[in-house]
């Protein structure tokens, strides 16, 4: 891993393996942008899908495991994208005619 610093002056950890990639999920900045994400977003998918039947008394087993799933998904999909913007991929540099014979 690498720490990087962006135009803002940002710094973040970089990754290119998946046992780094895992620390950098697991790290509490990224857990606390990540866990952000999920409240919010799975707050009000779940006001939008199940929320009437909760209160209408018609809650199922069923149902609360969808519910777990509408705050698990936008959980998954910030840290896709988190662990996109962070990869740091080796890039091949042209071979000169010397070092090519």
């Amino acid at each position: 891993m690498a720490e990087t610093t962006n135009a803002a002056g940002e710094t973040g950890t970089t990754w290119s393996t998946w046992r780094q990639a895992l620390s950098v999920v697991r790290a509490p900045k990224s857990l606390k942008r990540t866990a952000s994400v999920a409240l919010i977003v799975g707050t009000a998918f779940f006001a939008m899908n199940q929320l009437e039947s909760v209160i209408a008394g018609r809650a199922t087993a069923l149902l609360w495991l969808k519910a777990g799933l509408t705050y698990l998904t936008p959980m998954v999909v910030s840290n896709i994208g988190m662990l996109s913007a962070t990869h740091q991929t080796w890039t091949a540099r042209p071979i000169s005619a010397d070092q090519a014979q």
